[in-house]
C-alpha cells in the first residue's frame, strides 16, 4: 500500500475549497428556491410562508461563505458543521464536511 503525505495546510485547504463551494451552493439554491415560489400564487401571503426555506438557505450559504476562510478556528468550525445541518441538501452536506476536516485539522494541529 501507499502511503499518503499531506501535511496540515493542504488539509485546511481541502477544508476551505468544501465550506466555500458549498456555501455557494447553498445561495445559488437559495435564490432558485425563491424565484420558483415567486411564479407561484396560491393566495395572497401564503406564498411567502413556503419561501421561508429559501431565505433560510441564503443566510445560510452567505454565513458559510464568510466563515469558510476561518475554518481552521475551532469556532467557525462548529458553526460551519451547524449551517451545514441547518441548510441542508448538497451544498449544506459540502459545509458539513468542510467544517469536519477543519476542525479534525484543528485538533491534529492542537495535539
Amino acid at each position: 500500500m501507499r502511503e499518503v503525505n499531506l501535511n496540515l495546510s493542504e488539509i485546511s485547504r481541502i477544508a476551505y475549497y468544501l465550506a466555500l463551494i458549498g456555501g455557494i451552493l447553498l445561495v445559488i439554491f437559495g435564490l432558485l428556491s425563491l424565484i420558483g415560489y415567486a411564479f407561484t400564487f396560491i393566495g395572497p401571503f401564503i406564498s411567502f410562508g413556503f419561501a421561508y426555506f429559501g431565505i433560510v438557505m441564503i443566510i445560510c450559504g452567505i454565513i458559510a461563505i464568510v466563515g469558510a476562510k476561518s475554518v481552521t478556528s475551532i469556532v467557525w468550525a462548529i458553526v460551519l458543521i451547524i449551517v451545514g445541518v441547518i441548510g441542508g441538501g448538497l451544498g449544506g452536506l459540502l459545509v458539513i464536511l468542510g467544517g469536519l476536516i477543519g476542525l479534525i485539522a484543528v485538533i491534529i494541529r492542537k495535539t
